[in-house]
């Protein structure tokens, strides 16, 4: 069998023993992409293993908080585990959205680990032409 040795597997994986997992008090922090397609600001999460009913989106005002927890996968009791890196336990993110998203529309879909929450831009914060009206004519002054 060929075995690759990376010197730096043992410090991530004595990093994340030390630190534990993340719980609802401390939650780890998860990956994240945002970018803007079009008139829509995306975000997607990386929750490999996730479960949907396991995730939680909430927005107050402009803040939006994704919440996720990775649960132990249930084992026999014959199974006995021989190598663990797959962090399990909670994890969350809060991101200030502008003023100019619409938060009232928000669509969130959860597919092959990543969830993607599509934001719509705000009518009025898309660019918009200004028409110049005619003016009444002129005026005559008597006196």
């Amino acid at each position: 069998m060929l075995m690759r040795t990376d010197p730096f597997r043992e410090l991530d994986r004595l990093t994340q023993q030390l630190m534990g997992p993340g719980t609802w008090s401390k939650p780890s922090a998860m990956p994240m992409d945002a970018y803007r397609e079009g008139d829509w600001y995306v975000v997607a999460f990386d929750l490999p293993g996730v479960t949907a009913d396991a995730i939680d989106i909430d927005v107050e005002r402009n803040m939006l908080t994704v919440k996720a927890e990775r649960r132990p996968v249930a084992k026999a009791d014959d199974v006995q585990m021989e190598l663990s890196e797959r962090p399990l336990g909670a994890f969350s993110r809060q991101i200030v959205l502008a003023d100019t998203l619409d938060t009232e529309r928000i669509q969130a879909d959860y597919d092959a680990g990543v969830l993607t929450l599509r934001i719509p831009i705000a009518e009025r914060a898309k660019p918009r032409k200004i028409t110049i009206g005619a003016g009444s004519g002129r005026k005559q002054i008597s006196g």
